[in-house]
């Protein structure tokens, strides 16, 4: 049997069949690896751990479960670690191709410890573009529409108290007519999988790119701090792949 040994830092397994082995194994000289998984029962991995504690086997993480961890990851940083997260993120993208040829961008208000882009919009603005924010419409209220927003607007809080634009029709943009959305999210990998807050609006939004194979707008980007990625995201039917991620740190693209 071939086993192939990982390097020595801390990692969580979410696949099938996870058990346990006793900490000295037969032919293994490094003790730190103490714990073996399968993704099935021909495909074997070592998992090296550094923390003791975690030489028990526990149940692959559901949706709920990783996304109550990651939000309290964010939710940790504090007000200084936000600044700066903010600051990073804006040097990744302000000069990036992406933005500035986009015309017509969507962003986003921070809440619950997501990354800000307001600095993005800022500058978006100050260029000339036309920036929207994503509202919750009244009826039916599992529909979501982009507004264009304009500087020193004033926003109300929406029934998730996020802060949006007065619905205003006249001044909406259809999803497929913008050319970049940088979208909130909880969690992401580096294959374009995106952890949300659980509504899944975006994902109905954007439901239309599933039967459109050759649709080339807009560009997706999830914006995150670092600590949100993950090794890999499960995905399910509905969900809506991004074409990559920019955290405060680098670019994860599709």
């Amino acid at each position: 049997m071939n086993f192939r040994v990982q390097g020595l830092h801390r990692q969580r397994f979410v696949g099938e069949h996870p058990f346990c082995l006793p900490p000295v194994l037969p032919g293994v000289d490094n003790p730190e690896i103490v714990a073996l998984t399968t993704q099935s029962w021909f495909n074997l991995q070592w998992i090296s751990l550094h923390d003791p504690s975690l030489m028990t086997c526990e149940a692959p993480l559901t949706r709920q479960q990783l996304r109550r961890r990651l939000r309290k990851a964010r939710r940790a940083l504090s007000a200084s670690q936000q600044r700066a997260a903010a600051r990073g993120l804006y040097r990744q993208l302000a000069q990036h191709p992406l933005f500035r040829r986009a015309r017509h961008i969507s962003l986003y208000l921070p809440m619950d410890g997501e990354i800000d882009p307001r600095l993005l919009l800022r500058a978006a603005q100050r260029r000339g573009k036309a920036t929207y924010l994503p509202v919750l419409s009244a009826w039916p209220r599992t529909k979501m529409v982009f507004q264009r927003v304009r500087p020193g607007e004033k926003f109300k809080p929406n029934r998730f108290r996020i802060p949006e634009p007065r619905i205003n029709p006249a001044r909406q943009r259809k999803i497929w007519a913008l050319d970049l959305i940088l979208m909130p999210l909880v969690g992401f990998d580096d294959e374009g999988g995106r952890l949300g807050m659980g509504g899944g609006f975006y994902d109905r939004s954007l439901a239309y790119r599933a039967r459109r194979k050759a649709w080339q707008k807009p560009v997706l980007l999830g914006l995150a701090h670092e600590c949100q990625k993950v090794e890999r995201l499960a995905q399910a039917s509905w969900d809506v792949p991004l074409d990559g991620t920019v955290s405060d740190k680098g670019w994860y693209l599709a």
